[in-house]
């Protein structure tokens, strides 16, 4: 049997690429040009179309606004927010986050988590059968 040699070319380090393109390939796509590149479900999102909200962060990212705050968790990144700084909200506080490229067609509450992990503290007098012989000073 023949061994098939591989066509493909090495990728150079610190490169990224999506879908075999780079980010300033992507960055000249079109929103229906970089939805077919995407999982079906964001697909699905760009296609219903976007609110009037999602309107408003793309405008303030095409004015070149470094710093965008938001609560739209269900917002899509697109190649445009690469680098941009975002606020988003996650129920208490707005957390920050830098966008990489490898965040692209992910969506925005994917990046500031509502929830944190327990950590439990020990038991309290009385809560357990061996703490009443604890002294309380």
């Amino acid at each position: 049997m023949a061994k098939k040699t591989s066509t493909k070319l090495p990728k150079r380090k610190g490169e990224y690429t999506y879908r075999g393109k780079t980010v300033d390939e992507l960055k000249t796509l079109s929103t229906e040009e970089f939805s077919q590149m995407i999982p079906a479900r964001q697909r699905r999102t760009i296609k219903r179309g976007l609110s009037d909200e999602h309107k408003k962060i793309m405008q303030k990212v095409k004015d070149g606004e470094t710093t965008v705050r938001t609560h739209r968790r269900d917002m899509l990144i697109f190649p445009d927010m690469v680098g941009l700084n975002l606020e988003i909200y996650n129920g208490k506080s707005f957390e920050k986050v830098e966008v990489m490229p490898e965040m692209m067609g992910h969506y925005f509450g994917e990046y500031s988590m509502t929830r944190r992990r327990v950590s439990h503290g020990s038991a309290g007098v009385g809560a357990t059968k061996s703490s009443k012989f604890v002294p309380l000073k």
